[in-house]
């Protein structure tokens, strides 16, 4: 009864969404990781734009990193970007291809969780295995009344087993795992759930006892991490200065302007721990405008950074720090960055 009221209630009110309309493996996987951590509407834009760059995953797998990455810019968490040009290359040079057509198989892939792996497999495939989102916790733990955390080990077992049990009445594994994570989403909603037009009102446990607003349980976030950040950015004569991160941090590989850190905010660049090479710079260059303050607010963490534009005189030019290099701001364009930096560019550009 719960899944066939589900896929009769999708068949009616499902999204016109891309992805939906193809079993190619590649395209159901490129939307999965695109849609972790970031919602329909913006990730949308993003999955039209990688297929139209990359057709197929070998055309992904032949692509520059650096290329990948600007397209990627702004979706955050960037390893899911590489994890996804490797797995794009193993599947293109070890696979010949082809992607591996087994849950099972499809779990060794880099990048692939048990949550993709299993969207892959039904909606590719049509193995019957159930896909366990956020939407699920939240109408299985509604309607079934599991008030165990989602957080922890014991209620992922919880959820998992439920999961199994029901999607074994499913007549088609894609529609119903489709149809349960969609109802979740525009229906089955985390703040104002639409309880009075619910196909599954006379069943569900939160509705008839009031504790829509309790389940699931989720125990709270960690405390968000507050950052301050200074940016030294170097010009002269139209060009600007960047450097390549190198360190293995959420933006490796992306690029920005010479940074120092520091436990708190700064307003002055005599306050910061500036190297004496870099200080010889300071003492040479022009200060060019007002320092200008962006905010950057992560999962875990608040970046709040400031910019200091330098302008430096032509025999200063070959003085940079190691790792910094000159573009014009028509190169910067072509760089994959940190939406920090894009947006403290578009904004000196506007």
């Amino acid at each position: 009864m719960f899944a066939s009221t589900l896929e009769r209630w999708y068949e009616h009110h499902k999204r016109d969404l891309p992805w939906r309309h193809t079993r190619d493996p590649y395209r159901i996987w490129l939307s999965e990781i695109i849609l972790q951590q970031t919602r329909v509407a913006q990730g949308k834009p993003y999955y039209e734009r990688f297929v139209a760059a990359y057709p197929t995953i070998v055309d992904m797998a032949r692509s520059e990193e650096r290329e990948l990455l600007r397209l990627w810019q702004g979706l955050g968490y960037y390893s899911r970007a590489r994890n996804l040009h490797q797995t794009a290359r193993y599947v293109t040079d070890q696979l010949a291809g082809k992607f591996p057509n087994t849950y099972r198989d499809l779990l060794k892939m880099k990048g692939i969780g048990t949550y993709t792996a299993a969207a892959i497999a039904a909606f590719a495939f049509g193995e019957r295995v159930p896909v366990v989102d956020g939407n699920v916790y939240r109408v299985l733990a509604r309607v079934f009344g599991v008030a165990e955390d989602i957080t922890t080990t014991k209620a992922k077992k919880t959820f998992a087993a439920l999961a199994i049990r029901l999607i074994e009445w499913a007549d088609d594994p894609a529609t119903y795992n489709q149809a349960i994570m969609e109802f979740g989403a525009i229906h089955c909603t985390p703040v104002a759930p639409d309880c009075l037009l619910c196909p599954l009102q006379q069943e569900c446990a939160a509705y008839q006892t009031g504790r829509q607003h309790q389940l699931p349980v989720k125990s709270k976030k960690a405390p968000v991490r507050e950052r301050f950040f200074t940016y030294l950015v170097f010009r002269n004569n139209g060009k600007i200065a960047l450097r390549e991160r190198m360190d293995r941090d959420i933006w490796q590989n992306l690029h920005d302007f010479y940074l120092v850190e520091s436990d708190e905010p700064k307003a002055e660049l005599r306050e910061l721990p500036i190297p004496e090479s870099i200080n010889s710079l300071l003492q040479q260059a022009t200060s060019t405008a007002p320092p200008s303050e962006f905010t950057q607010l992560l999962s875990h963490q608040r970046i709040r950074a400031r910019f200091h534009e330098l302008d430096l005189p032509d025999h200063a030019i070959g003085s940079l720090p190691t790792g910094l290099q000159w573009y014009t701001l028509e190169e910067t364009n072509h760089l994959p960055k940190p939406v920090l930096i894009t947006n403290y560019l578009d904004r000196m550009l506007g």
